[in-house]
């Protein structure tokens, strides 16, 4: 939640806006994968996940690839 209120324009123009606030949000994905709250009740509940993305999955995933690219022989490695 941090990252969007910080950065997220999808967030932070409806917030200048008095469209949206803080207070709107009800919680996490990792709290309700963690049980601390509930997801969905109804149908006509809104779920919207917005990911601002963290260094740490940029780097696992590009750790990743290089593996599976290595493990097959394919893409080239430069030196900086």
């Amino acid at each position: 939640m941090e990252g969007n209120l910080k950065e997220a324009g999808d967030f932070l123009v409806p917030m200048t806006e008095g469209r949206f606030s803080k207070e709107m949000i009800y919680g996490e994905l990792g709290e309700v994968v963690l049980g601390l709250k509930r997801g969905r009740e109804k149908p006509e509940e809104i779920t919207l996940f917005k990911s601002v993305g963290l260094a740490i999955e940029d780097v696992s995933t590009a750790a990743a690839a290089y593996a599976r690219a290595k493990s097959l022989g394919v893409g080239r490695e430069i030196t900086l």
